[in-house]
């Protein structure tokens, strides 16, 4: 059974993942109406993958004996200077997912919600591996720079831009 007071961060941050996929939407079409096919299937899928997240934790609240709440949502930006000020947001947003993770470990180890802890890894596994897709791609970007030569190629191989991050190498 889930406390008052761990179902509500947990619906705080059903919401955040809720709004997590309408920002990366929001990039989706920004990029395709720019013609970065490539960015904008890119964005689509972490949309989708962002909506799962937020189900994951709607399932994990209802299962509990809580209360999953679908609240209103803040809109998201919808225009972007550049491609790359568009993942600097992209960045800054997973940043500030991660800390809220955070924020809810500490409050389950303080409430010595246990199975709460044990559940949030796998988002705490999760958020290393986002920020560093993120930080590799505006690496990427960053070498690019007004080439629109490599604009078309970056472009076209963001599909298969892979990262193995800490949480995944198995060098814990």
């Amino acid at each position: 059974m889930l406390s008052k007071t761990i179902e509500d961060v947990l619906n705080t941050q059903i919401k955040i993942e809720a709004e997590s996929s309408q920002i990366y939407l929001a990039m989706a079409c920004w990029a395709e109406v720019k013609g970065l096919e490539g960015v904008s299937n890119f964005m689509y899928a972490q949309s989708d993958e962002e909506r799962e997240h937020m189900l994951k934790l709607v399932k994990f609240v209802n299962e509990r004996g809580g209360h999953a709440k679908i609240s209103q949502l803040a809109e998201p930006s919808v225009d972007f200077i550049s491609f790359k000020a568009m993942f600097e947001k992209l960045l800054e947003h997973e940043i500030f997912v991660s800390q809220s993770i955070n924020e809810l470990v500490h409050i389950a180890l303080q409430e010595k919600d246990y199975a709460t802890h044990n559940f949030l890894q796998w988002y705490v596994a999760e958020q290393i591996e986002e920020e560093a897709v993120a930080r590799t791609i505006l690496d990427k970007i960053n070498l690019i720079g007004d080439d629109k030569g490599g604009l078309y190629l970056f472009d076209r191989d963001i599909a298969n831009i892979t990262v193995t991050s800490a949480s995944n190498t198995g060098l814990q």
